[in-house]
């Protein structure tokens, strides 16, 4: 599959191209798209040099990074900020329980805080210091004012989404 921006688009139905129609754009040109092909190739790197260098998945980091910056968490709270369901983030949490990385203290009622062992914390030492590396390296390729202006944009999308979906979830 090619996803080039610069690809010829498949005729639309009709043998009409979607660039044929003023004001619609292909998927290649959608923002929503770009930003999301964008954010996979940067977690697909992520990804294998977190399994190469500390032995975890994308989940299992993401998990370490959120409980290392803002533990004691529930699971509900830690699955909403790592962008995961309940089951999906049971199942992480399960495993990382298992290698002594995350601890689990049962709270009033049925709630579980879970935040990091010692071991965990050493782990997220290493993982938060290889993500700013990670960081620099994608921003040096822009200059300060690019900088601030995709903080500034990334922000406003961000409102904009979070607003949409609670519209559509109405």
């Amino acid at each position: 599959m090619n996803t080039s921006r610069s690809a010829s688009p498949e005729p639309a139905p009709q043998g009409r191209t979607e660039t044929s129609t003023p004001g619609r754009l292909p998927i290649h040109g959608l923002l929503s798209y770009r930003l999301s092909r964008v954010a996979n190739a940067m977690s697909r790197s992520a990804a294998l040099r977190y399994r190469r260098e500390f032995d975890v998945s994308l989940g299992e980091w993401r998990t370490i990074a959120l409980l290392g910056a803002e533990a004691p968490l529930t699971l509900n709270k830690l699955a909403r900020l790592a962008a995961l369901d309940k089951a999906q983030m049971s199942r992480v949490v399960a495993k990382l329980s298992e290698r002594g990385l995350v601890l689990r203290e049962f709270g009033a009622g049925r709630t579980t805080q879970l935040t990091l062992t010692r071991k965990g914390a050493a782990l997220y030492r290493g993982l938060i210091s290889a993500a700013n590396e990670r960081d620099r390296a994608f921003l040096v390729c822009l200059t300060e004012q690019e900088r601030d202006a995709l903080d500034s944009a990334l922000d406003k999308l961000a409102t904009l989404a979070r607003a949409l979906e609670r519209a559509e979830e109405r």
